[in-house]
């Protein structure tokens, strides 16, 4: 049987609700304020809508999350460096890890709503875990690095949403030196690799 097309309504209604949302967490104080009916006032369509397209309110989050990551995804995925998969490990590490961080920053209260959404381990998160696997894979491909699992789980704890949130939004330190925190602190790690190995075997 042919493949069946989402309706032309249904799509829409997709689209304005990922719109809306979009805008709502742009514009709020806190991610907590925004309500499965806020977002369907204001993409003006009803809460079964919502429900029907995206199951709960968790299931919006990562649908939004995954549409503003997208550029992202391309970009790493088949993109020219310093993300894509022609650059050396040892620059690609902290291209995407900055790349984490600027898109956390450019959407600081979708990115804490969706890692603070449901009960589960926020480890458990396909979206947490992708980037996981992608790390470590690169991680492994750097000389010296004895445990990419762990050192992946490491840098990314320097990305999590809540941490930007108050880096950025508490204690207001400015974009350019976060991102050059976290090169640093990524330069660091990246550098001891060697010296966990000579260190385990002494």
């Amino acid at each position: 049987m042919p493949e069946r097309r989402p309706r032309k309504d249904a799509t829409r209604n997709r689209e304005a609700v990922l719109a809306a949302a979009d805008a709502l967490f742009t514009r709020c104080d806190s991610p907590e304020d925004v309500t499965m009916a806020d977002i369907a006032t204001e993409a003006g369509v009803g809460k079964g809508t919502l429900f029907r397209a995206f199951g709960d309110r968790a299931g919006l989050l990562r649908a939004l999350y995954e549409a503003r990551l997208e550029p992202v995804r391309k970009a790493v995925e088949a993109g020219p460096p310093p993300l894509g998969p022609g650059t050396p490990p040892r620059e690609r590490v902290p291209a995407l890890l900055d790349a984490v961080l600027c898109f956390k920053l450019d959407n600081r209260h979708l990115a804490l709503a969706l890692e603070e959404s449901g009960s589960g381990s926020p480890y458990l998160a396909e979206h947490y875990q992708r980037w996981h696997r992608l790390l470590q894979a690169v991680l492994e491909q750097v000389p010296g690095m004895t445990d990419s699992d762990f050192t992946a789980h490491a840098l990314l704890a320097a990305t999590r949403a809540d941490l930007v949130e108050h880096l950025a939004g508490t204690q207001r330190v400015p974009r350019e030196r976060m991102r050059a925190q976290l090169a640093e602190f990524t330069g660091r790690v990246l550098a001891r690799g060697p010296v966990r190995e000579e260190s385990a075997e002494e």
